[in-house]
């Protein structure tokens, strides 16, 4: 009975995640199409944003396990491993 229960708290949780989500991603789409329609920006240039900083977070995911195998090195070799 209990795993029934924390089952349908997990579903709850999930629903609240995807209502967050969904709010989220709307008023992000709004200020685009604010932003845009003033002329603030191009639709080209928040393409190309959006790239550059895809780019940028899928280098920085992949330096992420390097950095940490090198912090733990470090940290072996510093406490006298």
């Amino acid at each position: 009975m209990a795993h029934d229960w924390s089952t349908v708290l997990f579903g709850a949780r999930l629903a609240d995640m995807r209502d967050v989500d969904y709010r989220n991603t709307l008023a992000i789409a709004s200020l685009i199409e604010l932003l845009v329609q003033k002329g603030i920006v191009t639709p080209d240039e928040l393409a190309d944003k959006s790239r550059t900083l895809d780019t940028e977070a899928e280098r920085l995911s992949q330096a992420a396990p390097a950095r940490r195998r090198a912090r733990g090195l470090a940290g072996g070799l510093r406490g006298g491993a």
